[in-house]
């Protein structure tokens, strides 16, 4: 392991470009996996109507954001126009090392962060199956104009860019066919050899106690 690795737990990255159904296909995935859960992240911005602390962001301010930077408690962290956002180091490390997996939902520029920490991380980026199917779903609130669709469509354009950087793709076209992609990624890397022989050495030595040249 390389030297951002944390016992058991798998660190997983998930990006996707605004419309793509990332935060859907994610919450399905917790329903059906176990053992698995979302970073939390920090952020200075102020919470919204229905929001809690510690289940939708943690909430801090502007001075204790900038404190845990200086004391880099954060494996990414940027600034989004006014407001900043962060990966907690110490959170997502005693996840990991209580053999839990963790999904760290965060755009490109996060992701590099974190791979340049933890190579080893799984990288994951979610598509539309059309930019007709995209600007579909970036329209479906009803709220927007024109105008706010057409950025935010150049900003899902700008994200997507950036999909070669990962090592798995999934197309969000069919959703329960997605969802079946993501959780068998998990699935498939809790199956590497790698990853038994952390999370089930004991079961393998009982299993083959007594042969010769086995510990």
């Amino acid at each position: 392991m390389s030297q951002g690795s944390f016992n058991n737990g798998t660190l997983y990255i998930v990006s996707a470009p605004s419309g793509a159904g990332k935060t859907s296909l994610v919450r399905a995935l917790l329903e059906r996996l176990d053992a698995i859960q979302v970073s939390v992240s920090h952020t200075t911005r102020p919470m919204r109507p229905g929001e809690v602390d510690g289940i939708n962001y943690h909430f801090v301010d502007v001075a204790t954001f900038e404190r845990m930077i200086a004391r880099g408690d954060f494996f990414e962290h940027a600034q989004v126009f006014d407001n900043h956002y962060g990966t907690s180091r110490p959170a997502v490390q005693a996840l990991l090392a209580a053999g839990q997996d963790v999904i760290l939902e965060i755009d490109w520029q996060g992701a590099r962060q974190v791979r340049a920490q933890m190579p080893e991380a799984v990288s994951v980026f979610v598509l539309p199956p059309s930019r007709e199917a995209l600007h579909e779903r970036l329209s479906a609130r009803g709220t927007d104009d024109a105008t706010v669709i057409a950025r935010r469509m150049r900003d899902a354009v700008s994200e997507m860019s950036h999909f070669d950087e990962y090592s798995h793709i999934v197309i969000n076209d069919d959703f329960a066919t997605a969802v079946a992609q993501l959780a068998g990624l998990v699935l498939a890397e809790r199956a590497k050899l790698t990853r038994v022989r952390e999370r089930h050495g004991a079961l393998l030595a009982a299993l083959l106690s007594g042969i010769e040249g086995v510990e």
